[in-house]
């Protein structure tokens, strides 16, 4: 495995956990964000499913948005170990669920879904055996029913034993969504290198009392056109705390989703009471899964 000094990864002492798995094909992620490049030569890709529905797991175009910002967020938690990526947990197998098209739209910024495609989408990778979902997305604007449909699929994905990763948001604002505001959801906000907020990251008291922190700064992951690229936000740092479940699963294959839930969320240091969220300490977690 090899980890550059000062990477993300040691942000959020991955770096040891990584060394003890690389994750089991049993402890599935659902992946609902933009489609993936699939045979990038980086990516585990026999460890990639594409979930049938939406626009389609593989890229039509590798330079559209969507792709990249599929691709990259693939790569945190599937790329080689070998890779420029973080690579987080290859041996899972990662159910890929497109919900944006191939548009323009900026991969910089945290690409935006409808309600009723985001349900869709939850509802799918549940019954397709996913135990973690990671929502790199933020919803449309919507009436009181579409948040309706989004908190029902939520609710369904919690008594399936599903955990929840969701991105806090890139608006720089204090709030919450259907999303964020879920007791099922695990809120992320994106932090620098010496383990500050960013700035365009949204805070809250759901996203303070429920959420996690992770690198979302100056990032490099997989580009779905081959070379690396780097990119910051919530969105990035999402699949951080995702991978960190994973990985726990992986090396605690008999535990409940409570009992990994409650060793990751206790990793963090810091007041509840906050707007802001801990810091995730992956390494932390698993020694509390070590002698629970």
């Amino acid at each position: 495995m090899r980890v550059r000094r000062s990477s993300p990864l040691d942000l959020v002492r991955l770096p040891s956990l990584m060394a003890v798995t690389s994750g089991r094909p049993e402890v599935r992620i659902g992946l609902i964000d933009g489609p993936v490049a699939i045979g990038h030569p980086d990516l585990a890709n026999e460890n990639l499913r594409a979930i049938s529905g939406g626009t389609g797991g593989a890229c039509v175009r590798t330079n559209s948005a969507a792709c990249q910002h599929g691709t990259f967020v693939a790569g945190i938690l599937s790329a080689r170990r070998s890779s420029p990526a973080p690579g987080i947990c290859p041996q899972c197998i990662l159910l890929v669920r497109s919900i944006f098209p191939e548009t323009s739209q900026s991969c910089w910024q945290l690409p935006v879904a409808s309600p009723e495609i985001l349900a869709t989408a939850v509802y799918e990778c549940v019954e397709a055996g996913a135990r973690i979902l990671n929502l790199s997305v933020a919803l449309a604007q919507t009436r009181p029913e579409g948040e309706r449909q989004v908190e029902a699929a939520l609710d369904h994905a919690a008594r399936r034993g599903v955990l929840v990763v969701a991105a806090a948001g890139n608006e720089g604002s204090i709030g919450s969504s259907a999303i964020t505001r879920h007791p099922g959801t695990i809120p992320v906000v994106a932090y620098d290198a010496q383990a500050r907020p960013i700035s365009q990251s949204n805070l809250g008291a759901s996203i303070g009392r429920q959420g996690l922190g992770a690198p979302g700064e100056q990032v490099t992951s997989v580009g779905a056109g081959g070379r690396p690229i780097t990119l910051n936000g919530t969105s990035v740092a999402a699949p951080f705390v995702s991978g960190a479940l994973a990985l726990l699963w992986s090396a605690f294959p008999s535990a409940t989703a409570a009992r990994i839930r409650a060793a990751i969320m206790k990793s963090g240091a810091g007041r509840r009471a906050s707007v802001v969220p801990p810091l995730l300490d992956a390494w932390k977690a698993y020694q509390a899964m070590s002698l629970a």
